[in-house]
């Protein structure tokens, strides 16, 4: 049975609490629980300059082996880690967790860096047991190079083993209850050094148990600041996850297993339990009761990428992927525990509730836990559910020591391996027991300066990116989705008269800016060219009222003014006939849909109904932006930005139809509309249609905004079969600031301002549409 051991602290607090709570439950005056955090940290602020990137190298498409179901492991090649040789050969080595270890030549100051050839197939070395086909991390994992391998030739590599491995092989250790996977750490050592192709003899080290495909052996290295008589040199370190029972088990915690845990060990001793390797004698818990002597730090879930600053004080950084909603940085030291299971960064962690983080008990600094020296959080959208992939997760990086990009000197850089964001702190701002570092976002630039981003350089919304690190200290970024490799190569400033993000320029279909005055005609800045007209006002609709900094112009719309024979401002085009309007046709068979823009109300809504002789009957919606579809009179959609009339309340929503002549849905804000749209302040506003999974979002300011559907059912028909794509026809218009793009009938006008509408032919990720929002307000 798998002995327990908790910090004597952290179990004192933990029963101190409880016995507080106990004891107070039943005061009149005592305090409300802690309320939980739905919004733990503020977003990373846009740094002034972004990163210039060159392609350096394309790897070899490969797969896992039998073929995964997961998509996540579908990728062109699965690349994770870039280094360099430390035996002066000036040699890149690259692990694909399919199995093969690649070299390239050349890099650094010695030249271009060449093509990745095979080094070794440790699939095919290590047996049919490998396993790779389930679970980000399975496969050949890592890779890190001994000190001395010039002389040495060795190298240490960690793979995934299932099958008969279970069967046939025990774990070292305590393995965790019903054990599905190993996690196998060799050692190889090389007949010649300098041969560009592996020959040699093999053993193994140490293999770990873990109960699921998740949160295995993470990364395994040596220090590579430590030289020849230093007590760290020669040290293998070890980063165990959890095996992914961390979340409502205390396996963390527990000093006598060695899942979620940095382990460090001594591959060239021989005193550990399987005398394979040994066990440092300075290792913290050595000789400690309960507690196996190769952990050096632990409290881990996923401890994902660390490194050592080669510059300063040489500290040990450790990205740490989050459960719940933070994703962390932590400067480890010897014998640290990072809270998990029983925090989450710098919140506490419930385990009876995986939905929620919450503040920190008083008196917490007792516990003794080391808390992150930068974190950032999630926000996952509203009613996503509990432990469903919320598309982000931190990937360890590195302290910029380099010589070739000044501007980046002192910055601690890491990434987001699942959306490509990458990320700098400032390495003195990162100070054990302080307040996290500032995080600030890097933009990206393509060798000729143009402005791009990880996904466009990926070609997929999922990067699964990595940085590296060679020998003179240059960083390199790294995605799997297409298996290439970028060299970070310089700095250029960002331009402060931005509009659209890169991240969205791939979908973009129609984008009206208003700042190119053409009569009563409005141009497109999007790559469709669909003109659209400002009607009844012309000229007169455009004002100097920009939404955002760089904006000077935005459009007014309003109500008729019967009295004085005026008609209502809007804008839009429409045309009535089957073909509908051929430059909107990225619509057609669309997948997804996003309306998106700044809007100011400027006067009363929902405006009085000039239809009726009763002065005081209103119309019962205010029409904002939408698509129409392929069968409109111009008033029937496809995808709408509006507020209208739901259950006897008026709502924000986005309202939606597949199928023209199918039903539409709604998904209205919980929100009173007017504290979301208050008069006279510029607020950004987006909708999301997904109609690959049924499902629709609004934003604002960047932001989720929590809401629900009109309807339970299936208005749009996913659950029929065929592709769930829109109809295959193209919309008719669009609207603008009522519900008919039309000079005729009107029933809903829009008292507003309206600046920077686009149209997109995708429905926008969360972060992409807080991308737009930051682009221009940070």
């Amino acid at each position: 049975m798998t002995q327990r051991r908790w910090s004597l602290l952290a179990a004192a607090a933990l029963v101190a609490a409880t016995m507080t709570t106990a004891t107070t439950a039943a005061g009149a005056d005592d305090p409300a629980p802690p309320a939980p955090l739905t919004d733990p940290l503020p977003e990373p602020v846009l740094a002034d300059f972004g990163l210039v990137v060159e392609e350096v190298a394309q790897f070899p498409k490969s797969d896992p082996v039998p073929a995964p179901t997961d998509p996540r492991l579908m990728r062109h090649a699965r690349i994770n880690y870039l280094g360099e040789i430390p035996d002066g050969s000036d040699r890149l080595y690259v692990p694909d967790l399919n199995g093969t270890l690649y070299f390239m030549a050349g890099g650094g100051k010695h030249g271009t860096i060449g093509q990745p050839y095979p080094y070794l197939d440790v699939r095919a070395k290590v047996g049919a047991d490998f396993f790779a086909s389930a679970g980000m991390g399975s496969g050949f994992g890592f890779v890190t190079f001994h000190p001395e391998f010039r002389t040495n030739g060795t190298f240490y590599t960690v793979h995934t083993e299932a099958y008969g491995a279970l069967q046939t092989k025990t774990p070292d250790l305590t393995p965790q209850p019903n054990t599905a996977f190993h996690g196998v750490i060799t050692e190889w050592t090389a007949d010649d050094p300098k041969a560009n192709t592996f020959t040699g003899t093999h053993r193994e080290v140490l293999r770990l148990g873990f109960a699921t495909r998740i949160h295995g052996i993470q990364q395994i290295e040596f220090n590579p600041t430590a030289e020849p008589g230093d007590e760290d040199y020669g040290l293998l370190y070890v980063a165990a996850g959890d095996g992914g029972i961390g979340v409502n088990t205390d396996e963390p915690q527990t000093l006598s297993t060695p899942q979620g845990k940095l382990l460090r060990i001594d591959p060239a001793g021989t005193d550990s339990d399987n005398g394979e390797y040994g066990i440092p004698a300075s290792n913290p818990f050595v000789g400690t009761a309960g507690a196996i002597g190769e952990i050096y730090a632990y409290g881990f879930r996923d401890p994902h990428r660390f490194s050592w600053d080669t510059g300063g004080d040489n500290r040990l950084l450790l990205g740490h992927i989050g459960e719940k909603d933070v994703e962390a940085i932590y400067d480890i030291k010897a014998g640290d525990n990072s809270g998990w299971s029983e925090r989450e960064g710098s919140f506490l962690y419930d385990k009876n509730d995986r939905c929620n983080l919450y503040p920190l008990p008083e008196g917490d600094e007792e516990n003794g836990y080391n808390y992150p020296v930068a974190q950032y959080d999630h926000n996952p959208p509203p009613g996503l559910a509990c432990g469903a992939d919320v598309g982000h997760a931190v990937s360890g990086g590195f302290v910029y020591r380099g010589k070739d990009v000044p501007r980046l000197k002192d910055k601690y850089l890491f990434a987001d391996l699942v959306d490509g964001r990458v990320m700098y702190t400032e390495d003195d701002e990162m100070v054990r027991g302080e307040a996290a570092a500032q995080i600030h976002e890097l933009t990206l630039f393509d060798r000729d300066g143009n402005e791009v981003t990880a996904p466009v350089l990926a070609g997929d919304r999922r990067v699964d990116l990595r940085l590296g690190r060679d020998g003179d200290n240059e960083l390199y970024l790294l995605a799997k989705a297409n298996g290439k490799v970028w060299k970070i190569v310089g700095t250029k400033k960002v331009k402060d008269d931005r509009d659209v993000h890169p991240a969205l320029s791939p979908y973009v279909v129609a984008h009206y800016d208003f700042e190119r005055p053409n009569g009563d005609v409005e141009a497109d800045r999007g790559p469709s060219g669909t003109a659209i007209d400002l009607i009844n006002g012309g000229s007169d609709l455009r004002v100097k009222d920009g939404a955002f900094a760089a904006s000077k112009r935005s459009i007014q719309l309003r109500e008729a003014d019967p009295a004085a024979g005026e008609l209502p401002w809007k804008a839009g085009v429409y045309e009535d006939d089957a073909d509908g309007v051929e430059s909107l046709s990225r619509f057609n068979a669309a997948k997804g849909i996003t309306v998106m823009g700044w809007v100011k109300m400027t006067g009363d809504g929902p405006s009085l109904n000039t239809n009726t002789p009763d002065p005081n009957d209103r119309y019962n919606a205010i029409g904002l932006a939408g698509v129409l579809s392929g069968n409109s009179d111009g008033h029937g959609v496809r995808a709408l930005l509006e507020l209208i009339d739901v259950n006897g309340e008026l709502r924000l929503v986005a309202l939606g139809r597949r199928v023209d002549t199918g039903n539409s849905q709604t998904f209205a804000a919980s929100e009173d509309w007017r504290t979301l749209l208050p008069q006279g302040e510029w607020v950004h506003l987006a909708a999301t249609f997904n109609y690959a999974n049924g499902t629709m979002a609004l934003y604002k300011n960047g932001r989720p905004i929590p809401g629900f559907y009109t309807r339970t059912d299936d208005p749009w028909g996913n659950n029929a079969p065929g592709e769930e794509v829109t109809s295959a026809t193209n919309p008719r218009g669009i609207k603008i600031g009522g519900s008919f793009p039309q000079n005729g009938s009107e029933r809903n006008p829009c008292n507003c301002r309206m600046d920077s509408l686009m149209f997109l032919d995708s429905s926008l990720t969360k972060l992409e549409v807080n991308q737009q929002y930051r682009r221009v307000q940070d």
